[in-house]
């Protein structure tokens, strides 16, 4: 409670921070003046300055730069460090100065408030004109402004209403099973409270009647003739519920509070170690594994099943432009590592080396140029003007160099340009077009320019493409487009895309091509590769205005349905293309992913990649990394079968949706039945299945048979994925194994899934933070998974659940011995042990040992537990935490009690225990008693301790040494405050050889009992 206070705290003192920082907002008559954050309204017009945060949700109305562009940091969103370039409508762009904000006025008509990063809808209206806003005119709160001396803006949302607040929505409490579990036995315990104080309050009730008989006192001392009403024996069950009641307090013991408080900070110093790793810290992006909840450490050793993303998580995210198809001849001569792990699974010879057209030799494996890959002396070095279709190469690359919405920058000191790009893959796209001839060096409102080589002079001259619309890239379309008019005055549209969504919209006089190209995107997905389609046509005039007004007025809507009025319009102009080629980049492995994956299948745990790769990219990508091995049996379920491409042609969507299904459930039984067959062959067996199936597998009556299936295969690759079959996916497992499953991703895509998982690991890649803000624990490179499960997972499963075994062990010792005390003393509700022992049991006498036990223990060396992964499956099959395990340490517990009271009790009861010969009496019997379960209990963690260091004896050993002292110091304090224990010892105990003679041997007797 103390540890959540204190972060609410922070977290107060952090927004105060935040709502207290200054903005310089129009007061009117074009006069700007500072004001904090937490006092903007919307429709204020701000002006902030450059390297500043966006104090709001604000549409960009004009920049410093005449274009009015500006430049924006969104890492705080969603961790991306490329910069995004916004760009203000044409109408307000020429406001530069504060006094051109005297007369303005202007309305703007919003959507509502929505946690939509990527979309906005709305609609400027200025001097009776109406303009469209896009995401290109909005500016997040949290976002800064980089690259651009200022910006002004009109703020829209503010507080609770920005999209930023609106995307912080708490992740869903996660707690492991073996803290659920230790709930359950609390409850058990508590159980067995309430049982063990009814008894007692029985056999107390029935006693108390029979104390006075016809005037005869059972118990006299306790005065049954004269006594207030908890030994009345003419109210006799009244007393019975007061007992009751005094036992539940006696008895409460049983029970350890302090577990949960030890417990947390047992975990949160786990949690400083895996921190502390060096062996999980990457040094090239300096970021070292990160554990967002103390929660899940024991459940680390208890994977039974990973769910892995495999873009940015198993590779690098690094795309290289490696190979491409151009009017369908294949050029590149890199050798990816998919191809050579197939040379090497085929037995035959890798080629690691290709020599480019000076004879030299290129390595393949590392690229000189960041994103670029590419070595064929036939279009390098321009020489492309050469080959027999140089004009398509030119339409080529010149599509490459115009289509996105990349940002270049200028390197003041070395002229060079780099981007700034969305994605990788657009990135290196630029980088290649670049390297092959087509330079672009400056995008303005309106315009892109580009130094191209010239094909006739073979020198560079400088081209401007007037930038007339784009059609942005989403998940639905699966392409994006350009349309630009050039320097001859040619209307085109360049489009790029999935190989699913292009091939359909060419032109018949377009497809010269297409045979071939398909059969290189086919070779290039089976070496690992991500191709997209390039193809282009020329527009005319009256089609390119038909469009544009439609365009806009679509644009310019504020229903529900933009997205789908724009999609609606793109589709009329993007057909009829002209087939180019097609581009393969590879997103290489991250180092030490095979051998990952190879240790933790070893370690017995099952993986299941879900990709929205194609199937024969996934497939070969599970070769390379050792998900699928050599010899191993794939069971495929596939959507394209020739009974579905059939019903496909007729076009009848009820028929093909009945037929799908029953074509998918069919597959999955026919697996199932040759499953047991090619499990006596002792086989491992790989699922492989498409999105398309994947989406009928998951459907109710379908889901049981398709998790059978999956369980009997030793991997699972899901190709075709979407973010919300992924989550369906994870819940599955989930749900119907009942056992651990950890999902690791590393984009906003995997988000679902990682926050529907038991455990959820986010890699802190290129792909941005939502991921890392979503998960449970944090790591840098896959690779670092073997580390974080073998070692720390199993350290942390067999810490806790040692320590909680012996919580429950030592509190069920103490607890029974006063229930046997009680007993004895015929259920009178008097108390053995002196309060403050009781107090300081679990705070001094006994806390320390088990907090080392929970933070130092190991069974063996992580060198030994990455060199004997099977050690793992004694987390996985819960062999320290079963039901059977606890009433093991319960019966420990209750036996030890019931040797150390016999033994004090026979062993005191009548012999002399003082010089004086006086025998022993209760304040020394509690005081013996205590002495035996502090000695007893401790050598009992020190029975169970592996890993000695000096630490532990000091714990341990210093423990019962505080005990002494205690004694000592408590017993010399005044009686009115020492009472039962004043002196005891000095004067009692430590004179007696047989209080010292009596706790070794119960101490030596108790440890050989069990």
């Amino acid at each position: 409670m103390v540890k959540e206070a204190i972060e609410d705290w922070r977290r107060k003192m952090q927004d105060i921070e935040v709502n207290n920082r200054k903005v310089e907002v129009h007061r009117g008559e074009g006069v700007f003046d500072n004001a904090k954050w937490m006092n903007l309204q919307v429709g204020d017009i701000v002006r902030v300055e450059k390297d500043e945060f966006f104090p709001a949700d604000l549409i960009l109305l004009s920049s410093s730069y005449e274009e009015a562009i500006c430049y924006v940091e969104t890492m705080n969103l969603d961790g991306e460090t490329n910069l995004k370039l916004k760009q203000a409508l044409d109408a307000t762009s020429k406001l530069h100065k504060d006094s051109g904000f005297q007369n303005f006025k202007a309305v703007i008509k919003s959507e509502d408030p929505n946690a939509n990063l990527y979309s906005y809808i709305g609609s400027l209206q200025l001097e009776e004109q109406q303009y469209p806003l896009t995401p290109q005119q909005l500016l997040l709160r949290e976002s800064k402004l980089r690259n651009t001396d200022f910006i002004y803006g009109v703020v829209i949302f503010t507080g609770h209403d920005t999209k930023v607040m609106q995307n912080s929505t708490a992740p869903p409490s996660k707690r492991s099973k073996i803290e659920r579990r230790m709930d359950k036995i609390v409850y058990f315990l508590f159980f067995i409270l309430v049982l063990i104080s009814f008894i007692g309050s029985i056999f107390f009730g029935i006693s108390t009647r029979e104390d006075l008989e016809n005037g005869t006192m059972k118990r006299w001392y306790l005065r049954p003739d004269d006594t207030t009403i908890f030994y009345d024996p003419s109210r006799a069950p009244v007393a019975a519920i007061l007992s009751f009641l005094t036992f539940l307090m006696l008895y409460s013991y049983v029970i350890p509070i302090s577990l949960y408080i030890t417990l947390e900070i047992v975990k949160l110093i786990q949690c400083t170690f895996i921190n502390q790793d060096l062996h999980m810290y990457y040094e090239e992006t300096d970021k070292p594994a990160r554990t967002r909840t103390s929660n899940l450490n024991e459940e680390l050793g208890q994977v039974d099943t990973i769910l892995s993303d495999k873009t940015g998580t198993l590779t690098c995210n690094s795309m290289e432009f490696i190979k491409c198809s151009i009017a369908g001849t294949a050029y590149g001569r890199g050798v990816t590592e998919v191809e050579r792990a197939l040379s090497r699974r085929e037995g035959l010879p890798s080629a690691k080396e290709v020599t480019n057209g000076e004879g030299q030799v290129e390595n393949s494996t590392t690229a000189a140029i960041k994103g670029f890959n590419f070595f064929d002396e036939r279009i390098t070095h321009g020489n492309w003007v050469n080959e027999p279709h140089a004009d398509v190469i030119q339409k080529f690359l010149l599509l490459l160099a115009i289509c996105h919405t990349a940002v270049p920058e200028v390197d003041e000191e070395t002229g060079r340009i780099s981007y700034e790009a969305e994605s990788p893959d657009e990135a290196a796209f630029v980088i290649a077009a670049r390297e092959l001839g087509f330079e672009f060096y400056e995008r303005t409102q309106s315009s892109i320019l580009l130094h191209e080589l010239d094909p006739v002079s073979g020198w560079k001259v400088q081209r401007s493409y007037k930038l007339l619309n784009i059609l942005e890239f989403s998940s639905s379309r699966k392409r994006m487009s350009v349309i630009v008019r050039n320097m001859e005055g040619k209307l085109l549209i360049l489009c790029k895309g999935a190989d699913s969504v292009m091939f359909e919209r060419l032109t018949k006089n377009g497809r010269e091509f297409e045979e071939q190209t398909q059969e290189h995107i086919n070779d290039y997905a089976n070496a690992g590769l991500r191709t997209l389609v390039l193809a282009y046509r020329e527009l005319d005039e009256e089609e390119y205005n038909k469009f544009n007004e439609e365009f806009t007025e679509a644009k310019n809507s504020v229903s529900a349905d933009h997205e789908e009025m724009m999609e609606e319009v793109a589709e009329k102009i993007e057909k009829d293309l002209i087939l180019l080629g097609a581009t393969a980049v590879e997103d290489k492995l991250q180092n030490g992913v095979p051998e990952c994956i190879d240790k933790l299948a070893q370690a017995g745990i099952k993986i299941w990649v879900l990709t929205g790769d194609k199937m024969e990219t996934a497939i070969n990508i599970g070769f390379a990394c050792c998900l699928l091995r050599q010899g191993m049996k794939q069971i495929v379920i596939s959507s394209e079968t020739p009974k579905i491409k059939a019903l496909e042609k007729v076009g009848d969507n009820s028929a093909i949706a009945v037929a799908f299904k029953a074509n998918v459930l069919q597959q999955i039984l026919e697996a199932k039945e040759s499953l047991t067959t090619l499990r006596k062959s002792s086989k491992a067996l790989a699922l492989i299945i498409d999105g398309k199936s994947l989406s009928c597998a998951l459907e109710d009556d379908v889901k049981g048979l398709f998790l059978e299936l999956a369980l009997g295969c030793a991997s699972v690759i899901c190709c075709r994925c979407s973010p919300k079959q992924k989550a369906l996916v994870t819940r599955l497992v989930k749900m119907r194994t009942g056992r651990i499953t950890l999902a690791i991703g590393d984009g906003a895509n995997d988000v679902g899934m990682l926050q529907e998982a038991d455990i959820g690991i986010g890699i802190s890649g290129v792909e941005g933070m939502q991921a890392v803000m979503s998960s449970d624990i944090a790591i840098a490179q896959f690779r670092y998974l073997e580390r974080l499960l073998l070692v720390h997972g199993h350290w942390c499963y067999r810490r806790i659940s040692t320590m909680i075994c012996y919580f429950f062990y030592k509190n069920i010792t103490l607890g029974f011995t006063v229930f046997f005390f009680e007993a004895y003393a015929s259920f009178s509700g008097q108390t053995t042990y002196n309060d403050w022992y009781t107090l300081f049991y679990n705070i001094i006498f006994t806390s320390i040992p088990v907090a080392a036990l929970g933070i130092l223990e190991q069974d063996v060396s992580a060198e030994l537990c990455i060199k004997f992964p099977l050690l793992y499956q004694e987390g996985v099959q819960n062999v320290l935490f079963s039901w059977f395990q606890f009433l093991g340490w319960a019966f420990n517990g209750v036996l030890n009690a019931i040797l150390i009271f016999f033994f004090c009790t026979r062993a005191m009861e009548h012999p002399a225990f003082r010089t004086g010969g006086e025998v022993a009496d209760w304040e020394i019997l509690g005081t013996v008693m205590f002495t035996c379960i502090v000695w007893v209990v401790n050598c009992q963690i020190a029975l169970s301790t592996n890993y000695f260091t000096l630490k532990n004896h000091l714990y341990i050993w210093g423990s019962i040494i505080l005990w002494y002292i205690f004694l000592l110091a408590y017993g010399a304090l005044n009686p009115n405050r020492s009472k039962t224990a004043y002196k005891v010892f000095i004067e009692a105990c430590a004179p007696a050889p047989s209080y010292w003679l009596l706790t070794l041997f119960v101490v030596c007797y108790n440890k050989e009992s069990p």
